[in-house]
């Protein structure tokens, strides 16, 4: 079956509510992350594919989790929430295959055993904040390590399976492209509802005092991005300057070209959302939908 929905979507936790009562001030991406939340619990979805930057990277490949399960805890400020999902591996097995297929390197990550069966891999908050917003809103409060299960026993999940991935920025930028024609190809090939969601936190130069300092190409490329999406034509993102990328400092660009070259196996319309960048990064909620 076709993907029945897509999203960008942050991944700044605070707009967890269980984390954070004000979102650290974006209370108007919450609010439309919610929205997101509500359209996939409509969309019926029941495999969630999400791409993000911030887990296990493989030079010169797409990492993909090679699990049975994902876990994974955040704290903030004194405050924490605790995830545990498990992982797709028939959806997994053939997105891999079909992006091999189309020339793109993937690597079938692994973590805290030999083989997928009895393995976990540990979720970074670039999963975690999605997934919290596409149907696991719930706190598990002793299931976020990666042997809770093997110890306490299999949890109560509630939410979709997952597939999860990895890109790496030493890969020719078209090669993420190819991939997220692979993700399509294998909703198409399963007679499940799948979602895909590109984790994607845009310039991080806002604030003189964030982690990065400032620097004006922050707003510059915030608002090319805002276009795009508002356009539906992320693939005029692809030959962005590296200079450019650099000091905007964007952690996005490879999961957006993953869900561009979805939407050329299943053309999809783009509802733009949200924009805000109340601290030192920006961040985009929009929902993509399967075209009449």
């Amino acid at each position: 079956m076709p993907i029945v929905i897509g999203a960008v979507v942050p991944h700044g936790f605070p707009i967890i509510p269980d984390i954070s009562d004000d979102a650290d001030g974006a209370l108007a991406t919450r609010a439309a992350m919610e929205e997101v939340n509500r359209r996939f619990d409509d969309a019926g979805v029941e495999v969630v594919f999400v791409v993000g930057p911030h887990g296990v990277r493989v030079n010169g490949f797409v990492a993909v989790a090679d699990t049975v399960e994902g876990a994974g805890t955040l704290h903030y400020k004194g405050r924490t929430v605790e995830m545990n999902v498990l992982i797709d591996t028939a959806l997994t097995d053939s997105i891999v295959a079909a992006a091999r297929a189309r020339g793109v390197a993937v690597a079938e990550v692994g973590y805290g055993g030999s083989a997928r069966q009895g393995s976990a891999l540990p979720l970074d908050w670039g999963v975690m904040t999605p997934l919290w917003f596409a149907g696991h809103n719930r706190n598990m409060p002793g299931y976020g390590h990666v042997l809770a299960s093997f110890f306490l026993g299999e949890p109560e999940r509630r939410g979709p399976k997952v597939v999860i991935a990895n890109p790496s920025h030493r890969m020719p930028r078209e090669a993420n492209v190819e991939f997220g024609k692979a993700v399509a190809e294998a909703a198409n090939a399963d007679s499940r509802r799948i979602g895909f969601i590109a984790s994607c936190d845009w310039a991080h130069r806002h604030d003189p005092n964030g982690p990065g300092g400032f620097h004006p190409d922050a707003k510059r490329m915030d608002a090319l991005v805002v276009q795009a999406i508002k356009d539906n034509d992320p693939l005029s993102l692809i030959d962005l300057p590296d200079e450019f990328i650099h000091n905007a400092a964007i952690d996005g660009l490879w999961q957006l070209l993953m869900l561009a070259g979805a939407q050329q196996i299943t053309p999809m319309d783009v509802d733009f959302l949200s924009y805000e960048a109340p601290t030192y990064y920006g961040m985009i909620v929009a929902t993509y939908h399967p075209s009449k």
